[in-house]
């Protein structure tokens, strides 16, 4: 009875420790959301830097110098891809925004004409009442307009040093990087010698189980990207699109960052288009409306709760979930961290229901 009650306290602390630690990490998730894309960083790059490593000859007095190399050509590899992609991204912006400035005094003042002749209409087609109505409902609407960006300037300037941290993160994140991808295996043989040899199998699994989920979600994530850069690219060349391949990967990278990432790139496609050929700009928001509709009511689920292993009924209820409780972090979180759950669940039931097995209870 007594080793009994002794594992089951021993799982109660585990359990706690373990809520203890995430709630910590939520309430630092602004200041160490740097560090936290460095560990995905390194945990996508160390394959292809083990890779190159095996490839290049180990000097004798330098056991080091493989692995540096091998970093080192990675980082030039992988800054040289982002330097050209943005070079592209920023001259088709920076040329739709000189086309657009060029011709926004006659768009603006066609849009504004235009609408005035539409709300004229409205108000000769309306009673008196209604258009009282109407028109108090417009400066009801202004008002909450003023507010809300004045509530919206407060919070920004409120919001500057958790930005500020986030930049010096940032900042140092290539150094960060670049050391953990070095001494990776150092910094885990580490970490693992420090804990009771018990306690360090299972923290051991436990990260095995953490690695396993975060790798799925992860290729679950490049599969939304290019199936939304695909599906993308097909409708900009059918509406006939300048830059069209270079807006799809655009898009297909913004699918990488959750919730905020496709407003930024539709937003970029939505200019450039405007500016290059403003007669289908709305074709281009309907594309990309369409695009989001479809993504996030059939793809999200399947794809991701097909890699996650979650039925896609129960991946919808956890995003829904998700964005109510927590915003932005709970819809990015919700389902890695029920998949991580429901594994670190099945293990230690695995693991008791085997100590059980071996050594009955007293």
């Amino acid at each position: 009875m007594t080793s009994t009650l002794r594992k089951h306290w021993r799982l109660a602390a585990l359990l706690l420790g373990a809520v203890i630690i995430l709630w910590v990490l939520y309430l630092l998730r602004t200041a160490i959301l740097p560090f936290v894309l460095g560990l995905v960083l390194a945990y996508l790059l160390l394959p292809i830097i083990s890779w190159l490593e095996g490839k290049l000859p180990r000097p004798r007095n330098h056991p080091d110098f493989k692995r540096v190399i091998s970093i080192a050509i990675v980082f030039l590899t992988l800054f040289a891809l982002i330097a050209g992609f943005s070079y592209f991204i920023v001259t088709a912006v920076i040329e739709a925004s000189l086309t657009l400035a060029e011709s926004a005094p006659y768009f603006i003042g066609k849009s504004l004409f235009q609408i005035q002749e539409w709300l004229d209409i409205l108000r000769q087609q309306v009673p008196p009442e209604v258009r009282q109505q109407v028109d108090k409902a417009l400066i009801d609407a202004g008002i909450a307009l003023g507010n809300s960006i004045r509530e919206a300037f407060i919070k920004g300037i409120s919001s500057m040093p958790q930005t500020f941290s986030v930049f010096l993160g940032l900042a140092a994140l290539p150094l960060f990087l670049f050391y953990l991808l070095k001494d990776s295996e150092k910094l885990k043989d580490r970490f693992y010698n420090t804990l009771p040899s018990a306690a360090a199998e299972h923290v051991r699994n436990l990260a095995c189980i953490v690695e396993r989920v975060l790798g799925r979600y992860i290729r679950a994530q490049l599969m939304l990207g290019l199936i939304v850069a695909y599906f993308t690219f097909i409708g900009l060349l059918i509406l006939e699109i300048p830059f069209a391949l270079v807006l799809a990967i655009l898009a297909g990278v913004g699918e990488l960052i959750p919730t905020l990432g496709p407003w930024i790139s539709g937003a970029v496609v939505a200019i450039v288009t405007l500016a290059l050929a403003p007669e289908k700009v709305l074709w281009v928001i309907l594309l990309f409306l369409v695009i989001q509709l479809f993504e996030n009511s059939l793809l999200v689920p399947r794809i991701q709760g097909g890699y996650l292993r979650l039925h896609p009924a129960l991946m919808i209820f956890l995003l829904v979930l998700g964005a109510y409780l927590a915003g932005f972090w709970g819809l990015l979180l919700a389902g890695p961290l029920t998949a991580t759950g429901i594994e670190i669940y099945h293990y230690i039931r695995r693991h008791y229901e085997a100590e059980n097995t071996d050594k009955p209870p007293e």
